[in-house]
């Protein structure tokens, strides 16, 4: 593993001098920026250079998504997986410039544990802070700046508060036109039998029902049985529905099931909701995609307007999203909308990590 993230001096090889503990010189050197979003953690590491070399030659970010998988995905396990990290941790990759970036700030390669996702709105709002704080967008109007992201899913664009020297909360963020891929869908789930869900898609699709249909109650019942019950919804719907994305077959995945409190009809007060992704994985806020794949859903069955806000409850950590659909538009066949989720992300510190290369686990381990 190549260094990564700048570099880091070793002190003067004294034990009070020293800058970093020892480490091969050889292995790498990671230095990562730390924030939440929602009580979602995400570990950004501001430069790959395997990846800006990948860039550099014209890879497409859905191709350097694949590239950085197949050939470098050793650094996602060593920077999310124990004893670095631990099972709900997420991560993103920062990639400047080539055709990966196409004209925008930054493009990130968005990191999980089982994996590499397509979209993610937590990380977007983080990243909004962040491309302002570390010099990545010149002159950044005020009070609120526009930072363009491209994601795997293609171009967002985040509004962050900044008053020239800092960035604030909250941030919202506009994404890909997002859309309902079926709805009142009959799946037969082992262990819980029939049951209705609808597939949204908001820069990555999920299926989404009532907790009530699976003998649970999303503000109550343990996380485990949550979880449980989630993924097998989701393994479900993967063998019994074929999905299809209008422009990249690269996309036409389920990332997982968002269990709900049912209450999606219009309302002032919140609805509640718990995001299972990937292998297991447990969204710690609202989950942005998600709400994005919500609200479009909630608009293509006529239950909200443009324009109309809802808040989204995270069911594990109480903390708060909001979503409007603000424009109706088409997503090859089809009818879609411009989704803007707000949210609010802080950074929690920096972290430098080394490896040596004599450990067997120097790559991590992932521990359920």
């Amino acid at each position: 593993m190549a260094a990564q993230g700048g570099s880091a001096a070793d002190g003067d090889g004294g034990g009070a001098g020293r800058a970093l503990p020892p480490h091969s010189p050889s292995g790498a050197v990671l230095q990562t920026v730390e924030m939440h979003t929602g009580g979602e953690p995400l570990r950004i590491l501001p430069r790959l250079e395997a990846a800006e070399r990948a860039a550099a030659a014209g890879l497409s970010l859905l191709s350097l998504r694949r590239e950085v998988a197949a050939g470098h995905d050793h650094v996602r396990r060593a920077l999310l997986h124990e004893p670095r990290g631990h099972a709900g941790m997420y991560g993103a990759v920062v990639v400047r410039g080539g055709a990966a970036a196409a004209g925008a700030h930054l493009a990130a390669l968005f990191l999980h544990c089982a994996g590499y996702s397509a979209m993610c709105g937590h990380a977007v709002m983080a990243l909004g802070r962040f491309a302002l704080d570390y010099g990545l967008v010149p002159a950044p109007a005020r009070p609120e700046a526009a930072v363009r992201l491209r994601c795997p899913c293609g171009p967002v664009t985040a509004f962050v508060p900044w008053d020239g020297r800092r960035s604030g909360n909250p941030v919202r963020f506009h994404s890909v036109p997002a859309f309902a891929a079926a709805t009142d869908l009959a799946i037969d789930v082992p262990g819980h039998g029939k049951v209705v869900v609808d597939i949204g898609y908001g820069g990555t699709f999920y299926a989404f029902l009532s907790a009530e249909q699976l003998g649970l109650d999303v503000c109550s019942s343990k996380t485990r049985d949550l979880v449980s019950a989630a993924s097998a919804v989701t393994e479900a719907v993967k063998k019994q529905f074929k999905l299809h994305h209008p422009e990249s077959e690269d996309l036409a995945f389920l990332y997982g099931t968002i269990l709900t409190d049912g209450k999606d009809a219009f309302s002032e007060e919140p609805t509640t909701n718990i995001c299972v992704f990937a292998d297991e994985q447990v969204d710690r806020s609202p989950t942005g995609s998600g709400v994005t794949a919500r609200i479009a859903l909630q608009h293509h069955k006529g239950l909200i307007q443009l324009e109309q806000t809802r808040t989204f409850r995270s069911s594990t950590t109480g903390s708060l999203f909001t979503g409007k659909a603000v424009k109706e538009t088409k997503f090859g066949n089809y009818n879609a909308v411009i989704v803007e989720v707000s949210g609010e992300a802080f950074y929690t510190g920096t972290a430098t990590f080394t490896v040596e290369e004599e450990d067997p686990l120097k790559h991590g381990f992932f521990l359920k």
